[in-house]
């Protein structure tokens, strides 16, 4: 109430969430700071050009919100609140540090489809994109920024596709680049996964995408997430093309369906990564051309062992 009253009084606004945020080690007043965060993502938008306010609000956003996702409530915070968020992303566009703060925080918001649909509903997504063209180098923004990405295009209710294919340039450049880096390659490959789901690819995307799919399966063999994901991604791909599927037989880098093998050897005790495989198979074998030569490489046998491994699955 206090901030509620005088909102355009900036010291007020500090001075209140300094308080607010005085609560965020007592447990027992997390169901009473939950009700706060309206107030907070206001303040912030009131008051955009104090750069302290906004790390004091956005840092007391975190907290609340990684305590929530702890104990397993779901924010399904509204429009106004990403409205404020998009306001304040917007006014501070150039500051890397404080960006990448923001996007861990619109990353967090948007596990909850309902905020995560508010926030699409304002408009973040060419927001997202600029970002992510302006920050490439920046392995925290392109980690948060591709995590959002991938909740907007996952969810039920469809997006623009021209405004989600908007996002594909920079999502596949964010993986050529961080290749190495298995969490952000992670997350482009699951964004990636999404945007083939909402077909947002065009016929001249099928060869390069799955390409770069390949070389992040081969350079993080060992994430078991990244692997089911990327896995998926293929699967999608080859289901709209058979260019697709030629692509990952034929790739300049190591047949694919030996890649394919030594994935499921790695992983064969995970019932994501094998089920993820098999969709991958179950694709590219709708082609005869592409049968074949799956045949030829004595993919019957990885199929039986899967087969073995999980008999009631």
């Amino acid at each position: 109430e206090f901030m509620q009253a005088s909102w355009d009084v900036e010291e007020v606004q500090a001075k209140g969430i300094q308080h607010l945020a005085s609560f965020v080690e007592d447990k027992s007043a997390f169901p009473h700071l939950l009700t706060c965060t309206e107030v907070i993502a206001l303040a912030m938008k009131i008051h955009t050009d104090s750069l302290d306010l906004q790390v004091e609000g956005c840092t007391l956003l975190l907290e609340i919100l990684s305590q929530a996702l702890e104990q397993g409530v779901v924010m399904a915070l509204d429009e106004s609140v990403a409205s404020c968020l998009l306001h304040t992303v917007r006014k501070h566009s150039e500051n890397e540090e404080f960006l990448s703060m923001l996007c861990t925080l619109l990353m967090m918001v948007s596990a909850s489809e309902v905020a995560a649909e508010s926030l699409r509903k304002v408009g973040i997504i060419p927001d997202l994109v600029s970002i992510l063209r302006r920050f490439l180098h920046n392995d925290r923004i392109c980690f948060s920024c591709c995590a959002v990405l991938w909740s907007l295009a996952a969810s039920e209710n469809n997006a623009d596709q021209a405004v989600l294919a908007s996002a594909l340039p920079v999502t596949s450049a964010v993986l050529q680049k961080h290749l190495h880096d298995g969490v952000v390659a992670e997350s482009a490959c699951s964004a990636l996964w999404a945007l083939a789901l909402r077909g947002c690819l065009t016929d001249s995307d099928y060869e390069p995408t799955a390409a770069l799919l390949l070389d992040a399966l081969r350079m993080n063999p060992e994430r078991a997430v990244l692997v089911k994901n990327g896995c998926l991604a293929l699967a999608s791909l080859v289901r709209l093309s058979e260019t697709a599927a030629l692509a990952i037989l034929l790739d300049s880098k190591g047949c694919g369906t030996e890649l394919i093998k030594d994935e499921y050897h790695l992983h064969s005790h995970e019932p994501g990564v094998a089920g993820a495989l098999c969709l991958l198979m179950n694709e590219m074998v709708q082609y005869d051309e592409v049968m074949l030569n799956m045949r030829s490489q004595k993919m019957e046998k990885l199929l039986s062992e899967i087969k073995l491994q999980f008999p009631f699955s």
